[in-house]
């Protein structure tokens, strides 16, 4: 299944070590705090309790959501790149 996870993360370090666990997992960066991209059950567990491990006792706010395929077909994206003068 794809999932999206997104995070609010204050400190620089614990922020990096969660982005750094999101890669080793395969999800691709979409925006700064938020990735996407397939696990199994058991990698999207794996990956939440290292991210806990990860975050530590700084605060954050990390929510991982299921997107089924009809939710992923009915994303709406403006990705708008800038254009030279």
């Amino acid at each position: 299944m794809r999932y999206l996870l997104i995070y609010d993360i204050t400190h620089d370090g614990a922020r990096t070590k969660v982005a750094d666990a999101c890669l080793d997992y395969g999800l691709e960066r979409v925006q700064y705090s938020a990735f996407i991209g397939e696990m199994s059950k058991v990698h999207q567990r794996e990956l939440m309790l290292k991210i806990k491990r990860r975050l530590g006792d700084h605060s954050g706010n990390i929510q991982l959501f299921p997107l089924d395929e009809k939710s992923w077909a009915n994303r709406c994206v403006i990705k708008q790149e800038e254009k030279g003068a």
